[in-house]
């Protein structure tokens, strides 16, 4: 009798380490289910299924079905190694983005310029890259411009 193969789940969770560490995630219950096996650069874990795919992907798809179209699956835990089902979860690329500490996401989280001007809907303006820019330091820098250069006035 030939030798059973061991399935691809079996496989999968034989290279999981269930004492992870506990994440400092407000919300986030239990202990990250890390990957024990080959990770890439960045700190994911992968896993060969006919081709390489992320471990924390294929986990999720074990627990809960294909990942619904246009969305990425984000740790909730923060931590890349991690592939427990209950730290993951399917959301839009923004919010994935913007739940990162990256910096896209931490001049998002601000709520004043550097020199403590409100962001608000009256003192904002949106560059044509989508960044926002104070209006009170643009007119400041504005005023300074014509005080020093009054040439530029009457062209």
């Amino acid at each position: 009798m030939p030798k059973q193969r061991p399935t691809a789940a079996w496989r999968y969770w034989s290279k999981v380490a269930f004492d992870g560490p506990i994440p400092l995630v407000r919300g986030v219950t239990g202990r990250c289910h890390e990957w024990d096996a080959a990770r890439n650069e960045k700190g994911y874990g992968t896993f060969w299924l006919h081709r390489t795919v992320k471990a924390y992907r294929h986990g999720y798809q074990l627990a809960f079905g294909p990942i619904p179209a246009g969305l990425d699956v984000d740790h909730r835990c923060r931590n890349r190694a991690c592939v427990r089902p209950s730290h993951l979860r399917a959301v839009t690329h923004r919010v994935n983005l913007l739940a990162s500490t990256n910096h896209a996401a931490l001049r998002a989280a601000q709520t004043h310029c550097m020199r403590g001007h409100a962001f608000d809907a009256v003192n904002t303006i949106r560059a044509r890259n989508g960044t926002r820019k104070c209006r009170t330091c643009k007119n400041a820098r504005d005023r300074a411009t014509r005080t020093t250069n009054p040439e530029r006035q009457a062209a």
